[in-house]
């Protein structure tokens, strides 16, 4: 198990959660038992496994002797339990009124992650927006919004890149449709704004931006956009988001969808252009743009 140090509150719980799960189905305990042990119902030891809540020092004491856990694990697991009880507010916490819950579970997974995939056939993926291209497509998709509601989720687009520019930043892989490129979101002049960033951002060394070209024809045809997290250094997909039609970002754990997409994902990849390929294309489709 790779250290806690760096991880945040959501991936701590998780990550001791699964370990928590690892060494009860070594024990060969059922979570019944293990409530009883507790004197709780089983659905709080689910909760805990799942990374739904945080393990208190008192219940943590009793499975690390229960599970007989010993050094080294036995600190690991004791500095993850610390680090999932922090109750810091994140710095989206001052964006609460107009952040929805499954958009407040998406931005603390990004937060966590180490790699970000992420699929687009319409649109620019919103950590690679500008604030204009932004701007544009949340006053169509939250029409209901007042003008400084659509202000704020445009400022919590702009501060999510923040994390492709930390000192540890977020491995982050895009692909999109040439559509998504070519759909004059905003107006030709927000256009050109856009894939200028787009082209200038793709150079960073952790991020990756392919584009699947017109020709590819059915090989890059997907409907839905995607967004996959990991936050082990293995790359293996813990979380996906998949968006709705009403613009709401559903959380996906299971391994049979997470396998689904993460091939899916690779199958897009293997049919879109290089990365120069893709950047030479959005420059071309920019300097088409009418002025």
């Amino acid at each position: 198990m790779a250290p806690a140090s760096g991880t945040g509150p959501l991936t701590a719980r998780r990550r001791l959660g699964a370990e928590l799960r690892t060494l009860r189905d070594r024990q060969g305990l059922t979570t019944e038992e293990v409530g009883d042990h507790l004197g709780c119902h089983n659905s709080k030891v689910s909760r805990i496994e799942n990374g739904k809540r945080s393990c208190t020092k008192r219940d943590f004491e009793t499975l690390m002797e229960l599970y007989g856990v010993g050094e080294p694990l036995l600190t690991k697991l004791t500095e993850l339990m610390i680090r999932g009880k922090q109750r810091v507010p994140p710095w989206w916490h001052a964006y609460r009124d107009v952040i929805s819950a499954n958009y407040n579970d998406f931005l603390a997974y990004e937060a966590d992650a180490v790699h970000g995939r992420e699929y687009q056939p319409l649109l620019i993926p919103g950590s690679l927006q500008t604030a204009d291209y932004a701007r544009a497509v949340t006053g169509v998709s939250y029409a209901a919004l007042g003008p400084d509601q659509v202000d704020s989720l445009v400022e919590v687009r702009m501060r999510r890149q923040d994390r492709l520019r930390e000192d540890d930043p977020l491995t982050f892989q895009a692909v999109v449709t040439e559509a998504a490129l070519r759909l004059r979101v905003g107006g030709p002049a927000v256009m050109r704004g856009q894939l200028k960033h787009l082209c200038a951002v793709s150079r960073l060394d952790n991020v990756s931006i392919r584009v699947i070209p017109f020709e590819a024809g059915e090989r890059g045809a997907s409907t839905g956009s995607f967004v996959l997290f990991s936050s082990g250094k293995n790359a293996s997909a813990d979380v996906a988001f998949t968006e709705s039609a009403e613009n709401t970002a559903w959380l996906r754990e299971d391994p049979l969808t997470l396998r689904r997409l993460t091939r899916l994902f690779d199958n897009l990849s293997a049919a879109a252009l290089s990365e120069d390929d893709s950047r030479e294309l959005a420059e071309t489709i920019r300097s088409e743009l009418p002025r």
